[in-house]
C-alpha cells in the first residue's frame, strides 16, 4: 500500500460504521427533500452534528459525499448473474431490473438530472455506480464470445450496456406506453438478443433458475 493510501486510509478509520451510515442517512434525507442542489457540506455537518473538516477530510468533495452515500445503500445490481447462456443472463438481468423498477424511484429520479448538471458528480457516479454494472453486462458478452453464441466482432456488443442501462433510465418516462413489470425484458427479447444475433428462448422457460444466481 502507498503512503497516501495508507494515509487515507488512516483517516477513514476514524469514523466508525455507525457514525458513517448515520452520515449517509443524512445526505440521502436532503437528497429526497431538495435534490442535489439541497446537499451541502455545511447543512450534513449540521444535521449530523459533524464537523465540516471531517467530511472533507473522509470524502473531499460533495460528489464524493454522495456518490458515498448512495453507493452505501445499494447493491451492484447485476454481478454474480450466469446461468449459462446470454439470453438467460440478459433475461435475468432484466428480471432483477424488473423488481427494483420502483425502488427510490424519486430519488434516483433527482439524481439523473444532477448528473446532467453537474460533471464532478458525473464522474464520481461512473466509478462507483456505474462502471460495476457496465462491467457485469460486458463480462456476459464476453462469456457468450467464449461459448461461441456470438462473434466477437459483432457491433452491437458495444451498444448492449449503454441500452440496457438507458432503458432503466428512460423507462418511467414512458409510462403510458411501458405499464408492464415486464418490460425490460421484452426489450431484451425483442431488441438486444435479435441485434446480437441471438434467438430467445421459449418465454414460457422456467425464469426462476435464470435469477436464481443472482444474489
Amino acid at each position: 500500500m502507498s503512503t497516501q493510501a495508507a494515509t487515507a486510509a488512516a483517516r477513514r478509520s476514524k469514523l466508525t460504521p455507525e457514525r458513517e451510515a448515520e452520515l449517509y442517512e443524512a445526505v440521502i434525507s436532503l437528497l429526497r427533500e431538495g435534490g442535489y442542489d439541497s446537499v451541502t457540506m455545511e447543512g450534513v455537518a449540521a444535521r449530523t452534528k459533524c464537523g465540516k473538516a471531517t467530511l472533507y477530510r473522509q470524502w473531499g468533495t460533495k460528489p464524493r459525499l454522495v456518490t458515498a452515500a448512495l453507493d452505501k445503500r445499494r447493491t451492484a445490481v447485476f454481478t454474480g448473474i450466469d446461468t449459462g447462456s446470454l439470453a438467460g443472463d440478459l433475461r435475468a438481468a432484466g428480471e432483477v431490473a424488473s423488481c427494483r423498477r420502483d425502488r427510490d424511484a424519486e430519488l434516483m429520479e433527482a439524481v439523473s438530472q444532477a448528473y446532467i448538471q453537474h460533471p464532478d458528480l458525473r464522474a464520481a457516479l461512473r466509478e462507483t455506480v456505474i462502471a460495476p454494472e457496465v462491467a457485469a453486462l460486458d463480462t456476459m458478452l464476453a462469456r457468450a464470445v467464449e461459448r461461441g453464441e456470438i462473434a466477437a466482432d459483432n457491433p452491437a456488443i458495444t451498444f448492449v450496456a449503454p441500452s440496457f442501462l438507458g432503458m432503466l433510465r428512460i423507462e418511467r418516462l414512458f409510462e403510458e406506453r411501458f405499464e408492464d413489470v415486464g418490460t425490460i425484458a421484452a426489450f431484451v427479447d425483442a431488441v438486444l438478443l435479435p441485434a446480437l444475433g441471438v434467438t430467445a428462448p421459449d418465454t414460457d422457460t422456467d425464469t426462476d433458475a435464470d435469477t436464481g444466481t443472482a444474489a
